[in-house]
C-alpha cells in the first residue's frame, strides 16, 4: 500500500500554530538546540506545518527560502540572543538528504565550522528569542523592551501530532528564557486554533488585553487568522 505523502506546509507565519496537540501519549523525544546540519529539516517541518498544501515546485523554493533565512539569522545585534530547538525522534533514523549534505558542507566552511548532517529525524521545530520585535515598546523611549523572551515559529510534523512534542518544545524554551535571565516569555497565538490556546493556557500562558487603538508589533498570521498575544512569568533561577 503506498504511503500518504506527508502535507506541506506556510512560510513567513512567525506566530506559534498548532492543531489537535493535546498530549495523549508520551514519545521516546528528546529536545535539544539546532545546528547548521539541522537547517534543512527545520525548514520542512516548518514549510510542513505551515504551508501545507503548497505543491512543487514552490514548496521546494519556499524550503530553501526558510533555509536561507535560517542562515541570515546568525548575524544579531550585541546583547540579542536567540535559539532553534528540534524536538528529535531517535527511535525513527532518516538517511541523508543529499541536498542537506552538500548544503550543510558548503556552508560549514564560510562560518568557519565542522557541522555533521544530522541522522535523526526532526519531529518539531521552536525558536526562542529576546529580540522582542513583536512586543510593544517601552512607553517612554519608545525602545524595546528588555528581559522578555518571545516564542515563534511552533511547529511539529503531521504524523507526531497529539504526542505532546509541542509541550515539550514549549517547557525547553522557558528553560533556556530562564537560563538568560528573562522574566517572563511571550508568544502570538491563533485565537481560532483552540488547541493551540489550550495548550499554551494549560502552561500558565495568560491572554494579554491589548488596548483599544493601539498599534502594537505583531508578526504576519494567515490572512483570516486573528493574534493572541499570551504571556506566562517566569521564575529565574539565581546564579
Amino acid at each position: 500500500m503506498r504511503k500518504k505523502p506527508e502535507k506541506m506546509g506556510t512560510l513567513g507565519c512567525n506566530f506559534s500554530t498548532m492543531t489537535n496537540l493535546h498530549q495523549q501519549a508520551s514519545v521516546s523525544h528528546i529536545v535539544r538546540e539546532g545546528s547548521l546540519g539541522d537547517f534543512w529539516q527545520i525548514a520542512d517541518t516548518h514549510c510542513g506545518a505551515f504551508l501545507p498544501d503548497t505543491k512543487f515546485p514552490m514548496g521546494y523554493i519556499f524550503r530553501c527560502d526558510r533555509m536561507m533565512a535560517l542562515l541570515a539569522s546568525f548575524s544579531l545585534c550585541p546583547g540579542q540572543k536567540r535559539k532553534y530547538l528540534v524536538a528529535i525522534d531517535n527511535e525513527a533514523p532518516v538517511p541523508t538528504d543529499s541536498f542537506q549534505a552538500d548544503f550543510t558542507s558548503m556552508f560549514s566552511f564560510g562560518f568557519g565550522v565542522e557541522e555533521k548532517v544530522q541522522h535523526n529525524h526532526i519531529s518539531g521545530i521552536l525558536t526562542v528569542d529576546t529580540l522582542a520585535e513583536f512586543l510593544p515598546r517601552q512607553k517612554r523611549t519608545g525602545r524595546r523592551r528588555m528581559g522578555i523572551a518571545y516564542i515563534s515559529n511552533v511547529a511539529v510534523r503531521m504524523n507526531y501530532r497529539r504526542k505532546g512534542i509541542a509541550k515539550k518544545l514549549v517547557q525547553e524554551a522557558e528553560m533556556v528564557a530562564r537560563e538568560w535571565g528573562c522574566r517572563s516569555i511571550a508568544l502570538h497565538c491563533d485565537i481560532s486554533n483552540s488547541g493551540a490556546v489550550a495548550l499554551y493556557r494549560g502552561e500558565g500562558y495568560k491572554a494579554v488585553k491589548v488596548p483599544a487603538g493601539a498599534k502594537w508589533p505583531k508578526p504576519k498570521g494567515l490572512p483570516d487568522s486573528s493574534l493572541l498575544l499570551m504571556m506566562k512569568v517566569l521564575f529565574v533561577r539565581e546564579r
